[in-house]
């Protein structure tokens, strides 16, 4: 079963109150990267290629089409017993733009980060909202202890 948003919102710090839907909590942009090395992908690990951070002129990122590594503002806590979901706001969706994201696993802590596929050019304000964060009950044993744990934070 999906939580309110009302339940996400007491996992999360600082929140404005237009962030708080009925469903979620709406995540916000803090940084946005350009990954300028490859990285790496193997069976005994994996390493994440080297980035670029972005100028934002006057808090506004003017973003050509293309791949971006995003950041968000907000300090995540995935609390036991639940499964992390962040879908697109269809804000971005209906301007040409896409946000990938993975699951979020139970006891993972930190500022994610997510893939912005840019399909025309847009700009985007350090602090908009880009994504909305669900949670549901998941049943499963242990929680997240994995190299992104505290990320960016």
């Amino acid at each position: 079963m999906f939580k309110s948003g009302r339940f996400v919102a007491e996992e999360l710090d600082d929140l404005r109150p237009e962030q708080i839907q009925p469903n979620g909590v709406d995540l916000t942009l803090g940084t946005v990267y350009e990954q300028v090395e490859p990285g790496f992908i193997g069976q005994d690990g994996k390493t994440v290629g080297e980035r670029r951070e972005l100028d934002a002129d006057d808090d506004v990122y003017r973003l050509e089409p293309g791949g971006y590594v995003v950041q968000y503002a907000d300090r995540v806590v995935i609390p036991e017993d639940h499964v992390g979901f962040l879908y697109p706001r269809s804000s971005l969706l209906r301007n040409s733009c896409m946000l990938d994201t993975a699951v979020w696993d139970a006891g993972y802590e930190g500022k994610g980060e997510g893939l912005l596929e840019v399909h025309h050019p847009i700009e985007l304000e350090q602090g908009a909202r880009i994504a909305q964060l669900v949670l549901a009950e998941a049943a499963h044993e242990g929680t997240y202890e994995g190299s992104y744990q505290r990320e960016n934070l």
